[in-house]
């Protein structure tokens, strides 16, 4: 919170530069403001609308994108344009995320908002400052004149930053006086961040976790974006082998392979299709279907989801294919679990504010270039509780690196300044088909709660994960079956879990 031109977004964006955590969003008081009629639109044009007032806002959407954010959902926001005093059409769609800063003149204003803030942090800035910033960001960035930007200032934003604003500092946490310029202050905000995530990591164990994560989908219906392959005879006995444990390798691999090229052509069926009419070699004509929209590309999760890229190939043509490795934990065992979880789970299990015990780690990743508009087929062989299929739909939304150029060392975790660089991704959630060989009923409900337009398609879904996330009754390890090796003891791949 601070007065106009305070300096608030840019002490928000240096606090995370510096905290240096997966997934954080910025959002905005500005992007809240109400829909005005044609009067009000007349006085805004003659700078005699009080933008600065509580009644300038609709805090009831705010409140509500909030909350739901915190829950790990993700949300539509709408886009403010300062030019025309309006919202545009296009609102733009945020995800729940580690850490969620917000920033506003009247952020403290509103008691039920103030109930969702965990820190709050009040900026203080001179009055003289803020006049001058006010000056040349109305002027350059919102063609506006010096007389009526002084106008405004002198009628409506100094009376109600002495009304509504400065006597809000009381409830603030922390006071940072000169804004983005005092580093002593920004250093022990994010000292202090750091110290209250670590302090609720320490406090929660694996199996306070788990139960959390278990409760979270009881007696809830499985949803309407998940599709599972008829269980025919077939498919059974195809699974039948699979999961006994005594099947040898080489089965392995061959009904394996069989069930995910089943598993591609019913994803396929989702795909959007235009009738066509086709001319016979009998001089005959044919009513068929065909695929009309943009391309496909295959993405997969490693390891275990490469071992459907050939399936995939073998199905479509000239498919373009990615690859995304994600963070496991090799010493316990736990899994990377997500920060998009509901927000009884993740207060439980270190999610969204409160917690980055174990925020997934994205290690390496190769996506072709310009995918933003393909339908997107990703692939792991099986998901446990979502963790690790839900960063990897993170990432391809959000806009970032691709191709040669975009490859990120697999040494380190990527940066989120790295997945903010404006070139690849951008994919739309309803393009992108998470595809597995098994689900367990927790994966599918936690990535549906966090992208309810991605479709999921699986050949089963098994009701119980075990006190080590392992799916039951389960497949065991796949790729250490797949490929013939040995993972450690009680360690599966992907999400951590995916067993």
């Amino acid at each position: 919170c601070g007065g106009s031109a305070s300096g608030k977004t840019t002490v928000a964006t240096r606090i995370i530069e510096a905290l240096d955590v997966p997934w954080v969003v910025l959002l905005s008081m500005d992007s809240f403001y109400k829909v005005l009629d044609e009067g009000q639109q007349a006085l805004a044009a003659r700078s005699d609308y009080n933008f600065d007032h509580p009644d300038a806002f609709d805090f009831e959407l705010l409140i509500s994108v909030l909350r739901k954010l915190k829950k790990g959902k993700s949300v539509k926001v709408p886009v403010y344009d300062f030019t025309t005093h309006s919202r545009r059409r296009e609102w733009k769609t945020v995800y729940g995320a580690n850490v969620i800063v917000f920033e506003g003149i009247l952020a403290f204003a509103n008691k039920e908002l103030l109930k969702l803030l965990d820190m709050k942090v009040f900026v203080d800035t001179d009055s003289d400052i803020r006049l001058v910033r006010r000056l040349q960001r109305d002027i350059m960035e919102r063609g506006r004149d010096v007389a009526g930007v002084i106008k405004q200032y002198n009628k409506f934003v100094k009376p109600a930053f002495e009304q509504y604003i400065e006597p809000t500092v009381q409830v603030a946490d922390i006071v940072v006086p000169r804004g983005g310029e005092n580093f002593v202050a920004l250093d022990l905000i994010v000292q202090h961040v750091h110290s209250q995530l670590e302090k609720v990591s320490r406090g929660k164990d694996q199996e306070s976790c788990m139960a959390a994560l278990a409760s979270a989908h009881q007696g809830q219906p499985l949803p309407k974006t998940l599709s599972v392959l008829e269980s025919t005879p077939q498919v059974r006995g195809m699974h039948t082998i699979i999961r006994n444990k005594d099947t040898t390798r080489d089965e392995f691999i061959f009904y394996s392979k069989r069930l995910m090229r089943l598993l591609i052509e019913h994803a396929l069926s989702f795909l959007p299709l235009k009738s066509v009419t086709v001319e016979t070699p009998q001089g005959t004509t044919y009513e068929g279907k065909r695929f009309h929209r943009q391309r496909i590309t295959g993405v997969s999760i490693l390891r275990a989801g490469e071992t459907m890229e050939q399936a995939l190939t073998a199905v479509c043509k000239d498919i373009r294919l990615g690859k995304i490795l994600i963070q496991t934990n090799l010493d316990t065992g736990e899994p990377e679990v997500s920060p998009a979880a509901p927000r009884h789970v993740a207060t439980q299990c270190q999610q969204v504010t409160d917690c980055p015990s174990f925020p997934p780690q994205l290690h390496y990743l190769r996506l072709p270039k310009e995918i933003s508009e393909d339908y997107v087929i990703l692939m792991d062989s099986t998901v446990s509780t979502g963790a690790a299929a839900m960063m990897a739909v993170r990432v391809l939304l959000v806009r970032g690196r691709g191709g040669g150029a975009g490859m990120w060392d697999p040494l380190r975790p990527a940066r989120l300044s790295e997945l903010r660089v404006p070139q690849d991704h951008d994919v739309q959630e309803d393009r992108i088909f998470l595809l597995s060989l098994l689900m367990a009923e927790m994966g599918v409900h936690s990535v549906a709660y966090a992208f309810p337009r991605v479709r999921i398609i699986t050949t089963a879904v098994d009701k119980r994960v075990n006190e080590e996330f392992h799916i039951i009754p389960g497949i065991g390890n796949f790729g250490d079956r797949y490929f013939g090796t040995d993972g450690p003891s009680g360690w599966c791949e992907s999400d951590g879990v995916n067993c």
